[in-house]
């Protein structure tokens, strides 16, 4: 089955780590490196270049950089060889994995409660609009992906659609795959190091995208944030408010109670060809912290969570996200490079680069989507988590997270049914 490997999937680690999981050596060290990468992933995030930076998201280009140069110094064993006890280098590996799923967890959640009191009024509006795109994102990206396993030589179907999972920063079409090839085969091995190569640009890619398209266009930024706030929030008068039951002042029990039905949903395996797939880490606790936050109770108990603790949970989320994406990301990636070249990466730019700009002509030109819906979308179709915080970072409002959200479920299946396909050429 490929299904995200979020964390559930993390939780089997154990079984690795074995008595060595609580290691104190193995803790310090991450959150030393933890700390470190925020600090200067901030600093560097700071950086303007006529008016577009890279935010939040140069976290995880100093977690690559990490990543690298504990991989040339220590080998597979990575951060955790920096360890005097051998044996808690396992332990590292499975705190960094834990990190990166519950960051994810977190981030989800926030901007599904947040955006969940205007999503259904604007799918209800634009809902043809992001199954169409999200599908024609995937086929262009397949379409690529396609031409340069025929055209380019030497590339074989195993290489190309391990870009294609890369490019796209899609776990489950790299699980695909790889159930796809089977291990048995000779060039298994290779979908994961067309992973690793296009990953990196996959999200700085599409991150610099939505942050530059606003510019270029010299975007009104009022203007299509009111596109966006337009409709009726459904929000509760606060008489009605004050008959519901709240768990606690801020909201955590509410939140906590999102991220666990979230997390039941997100495991539910749904048949798809010749296994399945779910909606994992990403999907699950998104489309439930939307519900909760359109409907805001369920009966008599409150779901509101305190708007403050919501734009926090957001943030740290995304943070600790990319920290655990970049520090397993970083490892081997300049030397599969020397390995394979240098036109490996161009090959997974192409599989980012073309859907991003295929989509994003096709929203403004024949689907008439307004700005935000229309960047909103292609995060969706790309199924890029990164390029959704940078998005609600750049617009000003987590209101885009309706077109993520909207998109996200068609582009995973697909990009799945794409890559189970694509292993045959």
């Amino acid at each position: 089955m490929y299904k995200e490997r979020g964390f559930f999937m993390s939780l089997k680690l154990f079984e690795v780590a074995g008595t060595h999981i609580f290691s104190m050596s193995a803790i310090v060290m991450v959150l030393f490196f933890v700390f470190a990468i925020i600090v200067v992933g901030y600093l560097l995030g700071k950086i303007n270049i006529k008016g577009v930076s890279l935010g939040t998201a140069a976290i995880f280009l100093v977690a690559l950089v990490v990543g690298h140069f504990k991989g040339v110094a220590f080998g597979d064993n990575g951060i955790a060889a920096w360890i005097a006890d051998v044996e808690a280098q396992d332990a590292v590996n499975f705190y960094f994995k834990l990190i990166q799923s519950f960051g994810l967890i977190l981030f989800v959640t926030s901007v599904g409660l947040i955006a969940g009191p205007t999503f259904f009024k604007n799918l209800k509006k634009n809902a043809k609009s992001y199954v169409l795109l999200g599908a024609i994102i995937i086929a262009a990206g397949a379409g690529v992906c396609a031409l340069i396993t025929l055209l380019v030589p030497d590339m074989n179907s195993a290489m190309s659609v391990g870009l294609l999972s890369g490019a796209l920063t899609s776990t489950p079409a790299f699980a695909a795959a790889q159930e796809a090839i089977g291990e048995s085969s000779p060039v298994f091995k290779e979908i994961a190091v067309g992973h690793a190569v296009a990953y990196p640009f996959g999200v700085i890619g599409v991150v610099l995208f939505v942050q530059i398209v606003p510019k270029v266009l010299k975007a009104n930024m009022d203007e299509e944030r009111a596109k966006l706030t337009s409709v009726d929030t459904g929000e509760e008068s606060p008489l009605k408010q004050k008959k519901l039951f709240e768990m606690d002042k801020f909201g955590l029990g509410a939140f906590a109670l999102t991220v666990l039905t979230g997390a039941i949903l997100g495991c539910i395996n749904i048949p798809l060809g010749a296994g399945s797939f779910n909606l994992g880490t990403t999907g699950g606790p998104l489309i439930m912290g939307l519900i909760f936050g359109h409907f805001g109770r369920i009966g008599k108990l409150s779901m509101k969570v305190n708007k403050h603790l919501l734009e926090v949970f957001q943030e740290w989320g995304l943070v600790l996200f990319l920290i655990g994406a970049g520090v397993d990301g970083g490892a081997g990636f300049v030397q599969t490079l020397e390995k394979y070249g240098p036109l490996l990466f161009l090959w997974g730019a192409l599989m980012t680069i073309i859907p991003l700009f295929i989509g994003f002509f096709l929203a403004k030109k024949v689907l008439k989507l307004s700005l935000f819906n229309n960047l909103g979308s292609i995060t969706g179709g790309m199924t890029s988590t990164p390029a959704l915080g940078a998005l609600i970072n750049t617009s000003g409002t987590p209101n885009v997270a309706s077109a993520y959200a909207a998109t996200y479920p068609i582009a995973l299946v697909l990009v799945v049914l794409a890559s189970q396909f694509l292993t045959y050429l």
